[in-house]
């Protein structure tokens, strides 16, 4: 039971049309991925509006996603609850279906301690002999696991990772120190993979990669190779895209630019909504002035824009999609 948490990771979308999951776009996204250079698809995130699935169309994104990627590119099921009993089960499943991983969000809304953080998690690995990525997002849960919650958990031989959204780079390198190496450290935020990546992570599990997979994965792989000057340059390229892609709550605005780039319907359910017109403004903009579209209003056929061209002017990079 091996995964490696390395790399660009995409939070993937679930597309949606007319209320029901679009089968035939997902799979068009996972073949995207494949070929894009990403390390691994994570469905049923927060990204993949998991809240909204029902348990039918939870495994059935699952499924899909793995049945599609045929063992070309790694899938870690997010199966998180607030609820152990259903965790376990949605965990088993992805199992079953044949995911390399799971993702498992901490509890949200019931406030637990942290030893019911501790127990909740050690009951599913337990449970399911699986590799499980923790995710850590207080701003969403209420609850943020501590680095010593995740030194215990550190202890438990499929948690191998968490996917860290707290924001705060000093605790990051508290459960990196505290943890001694046992849990790969992923960043859960775009805008800070570059500095994650420089304390140790080994990687993001990506919202922007939605849209610019080829990219995000450049930045990653030019860091781990050495070459900071180049991951700087990509960073300070996509960082007002990734701005633009939090303008409203995640993944309002990055289904939105899916939906302009024709990627996907962009199909959103309540209590998500539309985007304001004034913020979709604000993010045409952003795309293109990243290349992405022209500024009529079309996808690019260059989709990325002008190159980024290495300092000595000797080598060069086309941004990806």
């Amino acid at each position: 039971m091996s995964l490696t948490l390395r790399g660009s990771m995409v939070a993937l979308v679930t597309p949606f049309r007319n209320d029901a999951i679009d089968e035939r776009a997902l799979a068009s996204l996972v073949e995207r991925h494949v070929t894009a250079g990403t390390s691994a698809l994570v469905p049923c995130g927060t990204t993949g509006e998991s809240a909204t699935l029902s348990h039918e169309e939870h495994d059935r994104v699952i499924d899909l996603t793995v049945q599609t990627a045929r063992g070309r590119i790694p899938v870690i099921a997010g199966t998180g609850s607030n609820n152990t009993r259903e965790a376990i089960r949605l965990t088993q499943h992805a199992k079953q279906a044949g995911a390399d991983g799971a993702l498992l969000i901490s509890p949200y809304y019931n406030k637990p301690t942290q030893r019911g953080l501790y127990l909740h998690f050690q009951a599913i690995a337990e449970a399911v002999e699986i590799p499980i990525v923790l995710y850590n997002i207080a701003s969403r849960t209420a609850v943020n696991i501590e680095p010593e919650t995740f030194a215990q958990l550190a202890g438990i031989p499929n948690i191998v990772g968490v996917k860290e959204a707290s924001g705060n780079l000093e605790q990051m390198s508290r459960i990196l120190q505290m943890t001694k190496g046992k849990l790969a450290l992923l960043s859960g935020d775009d805008a800070l993979t570059l500095p994650v990546l420089s304390i140790g992570g080994t990687g993001v599990i990506s919202v922007a990669a939605n849209l610019v997979p080829q990219d995000v994965a450049a930045m990653v792989e030019a860091f781990q190779a050495g070459r900071h000057d180049e991951a700087i340059r990509w960073h300070q390229r996509l960082l007002p895209l990734v701005k633009a892609l939090f303008l409203e709550t995640n993944p309002i605005p990055v289904k939105t630019a899916m939906g302009l780039l024709g990627l996907i319907e962009a199909e959103l359910r309540l209590p998500l909504c539309e985007m304001s017109e004034a913020n979709v403004a604000r993010l045409k903009t952003a795309l293109q002035e990243y290349g992405l579209l022209t500024q009529q209003g079309s996808p690019s056929l260059e989709a990325g824009g002008s190159r980024l061209k290495a300092k000595t002017g000797a080598s060069s990079l086309e941004p990806r999609t």
